[in-house]
């Protein structure tokens, strides 16, 4: 009678959370034609996180926007979103990052390899992007980023990522705090289903402002020891 109970609890563990998944895919599939104003995805009070996504007119896949405040400086934010080869430990599903060239102290190119869900081949993209310091007179950071699929040979046995555009602003809130604001879209390519990949984009934004709060903390980035690579001020 014990194994025969342990055994039925063990099987409620399991199937549970795929149970639980399972709602959020029928959730997915019922609201993915949904157009219009955004829809709010996760609200964590605890952590100041919020995160949205939209079905716009003209694209298959969901945009997505959020915000979160940190407790750490507009130069802490701007030196993690500056050392790409660490994207790895904290934004969502990266297995590789590196930088491709540094333009300016303002503009660098550099490469991304994603882990793909299930069976699916993992993605690659290469981005480029722009940085806006903060003035006085504006009063935040910018941080535009935007795919260019062609600027590097494609990876065998990589699906190249054919969108990746996101803006990122980092407004100083006095008091040692960082309100981070953020919008994009992303179309990984290749053949996937739309409500799959609209399911990892739910999710994305929200993991990867967790493990950003987490690398707020690191004395690498709270006490630098050499100059930033990039104008994150003017």
């Amino acid at each position: 009678m014990k194994k025969t109970l342990m055994a039925a609890g063990l099987l409620a563990a399991l199937v549970q959370p795929a149970l639980a998944a399972d709602d959020d895919l029928r959730e997915l599939r019922a609201t993915r034609g949904d157009k219009g104003d955004w829809e709010l995805i996760r609200n964590d009070s605890i952590r100041n996180i919020k995160t949205f996504g939209k079905q716009e007119d003209g694209k298959r896949i969901r945009s997505f926007k959020g915000e979160a405040e940190f407790e750490a400086s507009l130069e802490t934010l701007a030196r993690i979103h500056f050392d790409v080869e660490n994207y790895k430990k904290w934004f969502y599903e990266t297995k590789e990052m590196k930088l491709l060239k540094k333009v300016s102290n303002t503009e660098y190119y550099y490469y991304a390899r994603y882990n793909a869900p299930a069976t699916l081949p993992d993605r690659d993209a290469v981005l480029h992007a722009i940085v806006e310091p903060y003035t006085a007179r504006k009063g935040h950071m910018m941080l535009k980023v935007s795919a260019v699929p062609d600027y590097i040979p494609m990876v065998p046995g990589l699906v190249r990522v054919t969108a990746q555009e996101m803006n990122v602003k980092f407004t100083p809130q006095g008091g040692g705090k960082t309100l981070l604001e953020f919008e994009g879209y992303v179309d990984p390519g290749g053949l996937a289903p739309v409500w799959a990949i609209n399911f990892v984009q739910r999710r994305a934004p929200y993991v990867s402002m967790v493990g950003l709060s987490r690398m707020t903390k690191l004395p690498m980035y709270t006490e630098p020891t050499a100059p930033s690579p990039f104008t994150f001020a003017q």
